[in-house]
């Protein structure tokens, strides 16, 4: 699939928690490919990152802004309204279950106070092969996609809209590929 991947610059800086279990599951999913998109992220495997060095590093760096993209009731929704800061952005992402995010999300002490960023999804995954526990659950590469279409829209980001087009191409060439194989191996496949 790397051969879908185009980089793209952004404004923002993205930084993708990923759970030790999506990491270990394979190499090639939305959290690998998010980062791999992005030339301004960096990621980071684990639990409870309240010591961990480098990211709370990123978060005492006085020019930094940092947020978290995880719904809540006092987020900032990007649907509504803009971020608001003349600091660098900063985006954690966590790359995860829901279960297994709530968890990091508590165990990490540096993290649970940020503030939260969300947005309201007006599409399905196209994550066919995955059952999503709702209807607006989306995979990290398609949450980032919704998140700088957004940020864009409000003059934060400044992507040009093929790059943002393109931006999920390795994950649905990835479904697309899952799909074949399913197929070719007479193993019956029920859209999500």
């Amino acid at each position: 699939m790397c051969k879908y991947i185009k980089p793209i610059d952004t404004n923002t800086k993205f930084v993708i928690l990923m759970h030790p279990k999506e990491y270990r599951k394979t190499k090639n999913g939305t959290g690998h490919f998010t980062n791999k998109s992005l030339n301004n992220s960096e990621i980071f495997i684990g639990i409870d990152f309240t010591n961990h060095i480098e990211i709370n590093k990123i978060l005492n760096e006085k020019n930094n802004e940092c947020f978290i993209l995880y719904p809540g009731e006092k987020s900032i929704k990007l649907n509504e309204e803009s971020i608001k800061t003349e600091k660098n952005i900063v985006l954690f992402i966590i790359d995860s279950t829901w279960a297994c995010s709530k968890k990091m999300l508590r165990e990490s002490k540096n993290l649970k106070n940020l503030e939260r960023v969300s947005f309201q999804s007006t599409k399905r995954s196209e994550f066919k092969i995955k059952e999503q526990p709702a209807d607006y659950c989306l995979s990290t590469i398609e949450s980032t996609q919704f998140i700088l279409e957004l940020m864009n829209s409000h003059k934060l980001e400044n992507i040009d809209k093929n790059s943002l087009l393109e931006f999920t191409k390795p994950f649905k060439k990835m479904v697309d590929y899952q799909i074949n194989c399913l197929k070719s191996n007479n193993i019956r496949y029920k859209e999500q």
